[in-house]
């Protein structure tokens, strides 16, 4: 039995331990009908043209943990931000951790996807909100069929969330292989604030297959600050996906990290559904080995006087492949509309290769929209410059790189994130840059 026929499967019991009078049932059955129907991508859809899954979809997964597993906090320290205060709803193997995570009820409403899918306090929410956004593709489909973990996070109104919120799905091993399937859920209601970091993090060296969906709502004049960062084992793979439904005059941000992980795959689709708003997509890439990380991007401007930000660095050593697929939609009558959209990457090794494909849709006459990116190497006069004022050629090839990516680096909010950022740069680098952020 592949791992389709499982799932397939598998999902009349995972109905029937959930609850199949759950408000979801219609839409959890309708997804998976969609997903038996269309199946895995291939590289014979355009969107997945230079992206495989046939390596990673050769194990066969459990689909869940049999077991509780517990952690240790001192264990897993060094995966949190925590030279900060923060909110934090922690995950191990699918399953929600009470005793590491810190949710507040200080007018917020952080809890649990179980809770919110299930229960009638939640039900406006869920009805108005919940797969509103997210395609209808295979693995979002997937993912719907099987939502009923994951974060669920409301702001209300005029409210400006005093710490950060911290994601963070850990897998352990106890599973010779295992397929998580998170769904979260951030609403974000008019003139509030929230910043939020993302982490999905294999503790083990057994296959992990993690397949996300994330949904977004910002009203009128929120603003949503949205980290990720993807730093994991060499045999974990990840396919998140995310869409961000955007109001009048709000601002949101999503920094993409991907510094690990066998495959990765990073979704990502704003919405534009207002004006006089801004949507910045940022993100850093550096992989070695046989690492693969590929970024497909959607800016949909549907209304006039928006603008949006596109600008992805990539670093690819050894046999590593990347790719970029962006594209900005700018409709008829979204006039006045400035779109940037930038990729560039150095290759440091014959064999690593990214394939890019910027892209512009244009309906508009009155626009301002640019896209461009380069493949290049470390430029030699400017190595042997800082090599002839004594600095090793080491040092001077990870201060060019760090210097390369660090106009992303400097729009990220948090500082104490952005020196955790820093340290794995270093790290991936293999130098101490030694800058104190």
């Amino acid at each position: 039995m592949d791992l389709k026929e499982k799932l397939v499967s598998s999902f009349l019991a995972f109905e029937n331990n959930i609850d199949v009078d759950s408000p979801v049932h219609d839409i959890r059955s309708e997804a998976i009908k969609a997903f038996e129907n269309s199946g895995f991508p291939s590289k014979k859809e355009e969107a997945w043209k230079y992206t495989s899954l046939n390596s990673v979809l050769k194990h066969d997964y459990s689909l869940s943990s049999k077991q509780e597993n517990a952690l240790d906090y001192k264990d897993i320290k060094k995966y949190f931000i925590h030279n900060i205060d923060t909110y934090k709803i922690i995950f191990i193997d699918g399953k929600y951790s009470s005793h590491l995570s810190q949710v507040t009820h200080d007018g917020i409403d952080v809890c649990l996807m179980s809770s919110a899918l299930n229960k009638d306090k939640y039900k406006p929410v869920i009805e108005n909100y919940f797969n509103k956004i997210a395609l209808k593709d295979s693995l979002t489909s997937l993912n719907t069929a099987f939502s009923n973990e994951g974060a669920y996070i409301h702001i209300p109104k005029n409210k400006l969330v005093e710490k950060p919120i911290q994601i963070i799905h850990f897998s352990t091993g106890n599973e010779a292989a295992l397929m998580l399937q998170p769904r979260n859920l951030i609403v974000v209601d008019e003139n509030s604030h929230v910043q939020i970091i993302e982490r999905h993090q294999s503790l083990t060296d057994n296959p992990v297959l993690t397949n996300s969906v994330t949904e977004i709502f910002a009203d009128k004049r929120a603003v949503v600050d949205y980290y990720k960062i993807q730093n994991d084992n060499k045999n974990a793979s990840l396919i998140d996906s995310t869409f961000v439904d955007q109001k009048d005059q709000t601002n949101c941000f999503v920094h993409t990290f991907s510094f690990g992980g066998k495959l990765t795959r990073n979704n990502l689709n704003f919405y534009q559904n207002g004006e006089h708003m801004d949507s910045t997509m940022k993100g850093i890439t550096i992989i070695g080995d046989k690492q693969h990380v590929d970024h497909n991007t959607l800016v949909h401007h549907i209304e006039p006087n928006c603008e949006s930000h596109q600008d992805y660095k990539g670093i690819f050593a050894d046999s590593s492949t990347g790719v970029f697929n962006g594209k900005v939609l700018v409709d008829k009558l979204a006039q006045k509309t400035n779109a940037f959209q930038s990729n560039n990457n150095i290759l440091l090794s014959d064999k690593a290769s990214i394939n890019t494909k910027p892209q512009l849709e244009i309906f508009a006459d009155d626009v301002k929209c640019s896209h461009g990116c380069t493949i290049g190497q470390l430029d030699e006069s400017a190595l042997f410059y800082m090599k002839q004022r004594g600095i090793p050629e080491k040092e001077a090839k990870a201060l060019l790189m760090y210097a390369f990516s660090n106009n992303v680096l400097s729009s990220v909010k948090i500082p104490e994130l952005k020196q955790r950022i820093t340290n794995i740069i270093a790290k991936k680098l293999g130098v101490n840059i030694g800058f104190d952020l």
